[in-house]
């Protein structure tokens, strides 16, 4: 670190006191960036920044969805390099992890950058998806490389969508700002990213017994309408036909002769003809001393009319 007049630093070291001299030693061992001073130096380059649209949510683009290869850009080795490995086998084994090793405390933003457009020219050859940009927990003061200006503009022209996973959950940082993800952590990142198995898995099971009830829906109606086609075509079948029109005709038979004359003349009723053969069918049409023929069901008889009159009252006795 070199500090600049009005910069707050962090001295870490030994202190070493003469009681005989009156006087004081303090042996620098590290020198750090004050809290106050990461700070400031944030503000300094969001401010720089936000009005160039690095932060518009409009410009974050969508993680993919179970992605078949990602870039991983983190410290080597490491914890949160492990973890993050292990997650990505536990989640999502398909998905192919290339680790880009670099630098991630202190003075060593030029190196991340050089690693990252090193990365952005094998993108496209090697068909990375995605890319993480992880390093485990510390102090803020640890975390003041991503708050850089250079690396900012650099990580806004990814390629592919960009998930930030640096520090702690509070930790914010000018690179999750212009991220397209920030995750609190880096494992959260991975979670973010790929999808997990076992979810996927019961979603599928879930898809495969949905698809095969309406499998067996579809099979249950279509067996419902053969079976009324079969019998449509039962009914149309000549033989069929030529079976319903002897019914038919049987029926009609029946009632014709249940109509038929012969039928009135069994139950006692009689036809009266003129001697020509004509009906008679009223009284009108014949005259005293004519002859007239009288029909039964068994038989026939010529009778002469020697009297005609009006029809007796139903009160009136016949003879």
């Amino acid at each position: 670190l070199q500090p600049a007049d009005g910069d707050g630093v962090v001295v870490v070291g030994k202190i070493n006191f003469w009681a005989s001299r009156a006087s004081l030693c303090v042996q620098v061992l590290d020198l750090r960036p004050s809290l106050s001073s990461v700070m400031r130096r944030f503000e300094q380059v969001r401010g720089a920044l936000i009005g160039e649209g690095l932060f518009d949510e409009e410009r974050k683009r969508p993680l993919p969805h179970a992605p078949q290869r990602i870039a991983l850009l983190t410290s080597v080795p490491s914890s949160a390099m492990a973890d993050m490995l292990r997650t990505a086998a536990e989640r999502w084994p398909a998905t192919a992890v290339l680790l880009v090793p670099i630098p991630v405390q202190g003075g060593v933003e030029a190196r991340i950058c050089a690693a990252l457009r090193s990365l952005y020219g094998r993108v496209a050859r090697e068909g990375i998806e995605a890319i993480v940009l992880a390093r485990g927990g510390g102090s803020r003061e640890d975390l003041t490389v991503f708050d850089g200006e250079d690396l900012a503009r650099l990580l806004a022209e990814s390629p592919v969508p960009l998930v930030s996973g640096i520090g702690h959950e509070d930790d914010i940082t000018i690179a999750d700002l212009v991220a397209d993800y920030r995750a609190a952590t880096p494992t959260a990142a991975l979670v973010a990213l790929l999808p997990e198995r076992q979810s996927v898995l019961a979603s599928l099971l879930q898809t495969r017994r949905q698809l095969g009830q309406l499998i067996r829906w579809h099979l249950q109606g279509q067996r419902q309408q053969v079976g009324r086609l079969e019998e449509r075509l039962q009914q149309l079948h000549p033989r069929q036909l030529l079976q319903q029109r002897r019914q038919t005709l049987r029926q009609t038979q029946a009632l014709l002769r249940a109509l038929s004359p012969e039928q009135v003349l069994r139950r006692g009723f009689s036809l009266i003809r003129s001697a020509e053969g004509e009906l008679l069918r009223s009284v009108g049409a014949v005259r005293p001393g004519s002859q007239v023929v009288l029909e039964w069901a068994d038989g026939r008889a010529v009778a002469e009319v020697r009297e005609i009159g009006p029809k007796p009252s139903a009160d009136q006795p016949r003879s």
